[in-house]
């Protein structure tokens, strides 16, 4: 674990040594809800306005914050976030993708995952008047590329 030095104590990873390399890492998560507050969603007619629109800026705005939000993550100065969500009648849910990029030394997974949970938490927080019920599920990285230790791809 490179979170901990010598003795046991957490610290920071230097990575002061790493050359810059684009990196990008893309991450997903689902939000279930009931038929009724999906349909408020996908007519938009929520009271809070434009449920989708504005999940998108908070998940960007997440992405942006992240190293603020987790302790050990390094600010990075970030290329490019790209959220998307896409509706799910079929399952009541919403599926948010989100990839990360930027050219450093460290990668943006935890930046894509925060975009994801930041997007979902949004979700949820504009329609719980109607859904207090609400699941989010599946967040997780589904890929990540650049860097010393390559591509990787999850296993779906």
């Amino acid at each position: 674990m490179t979170h901990f030095d010598a003795t046991g104590q957490a610290h920071m990873v230097d990575v002061g040594a790493k050359h810059d390399t684009h990196r990008i890492a893309v991450a997903a998560g689902t939000i279930r809800m009931q038929p009724e507050t999906l349909a408020l969603i996908t007519s938009g007619s929520a009271r809070k306005g434009d449920v989708l629109g504005i999940a998108r800026i908070a998940a960007i705005m997440g992405a942006k914050r992240t190293s603020d939000l987790v302790p050990l993550c390094h600010p990075l100065a970030i290329t490019r976030v790209a959220v998307d969500f896409e509706v799910d009648e079929a399952n009541n849910s919403v599926h948010c993708r989100a990839q990360v990029e930027t050219h450093g030394k460290t990668g943006v997974e935890m930046e894509a995952l925060t975009a994801v949970q930041v997007g979902l938490l949004t979700i949820y927080d504009m329609c719980k008047a109607a859904d207090r019920g609400m699941v989010m599920t599946n967040v997780r990285v589904l890929e990540k590329h650049g860097g010393k230790s390559g591509d990787w791809t999850a296993a779906l």
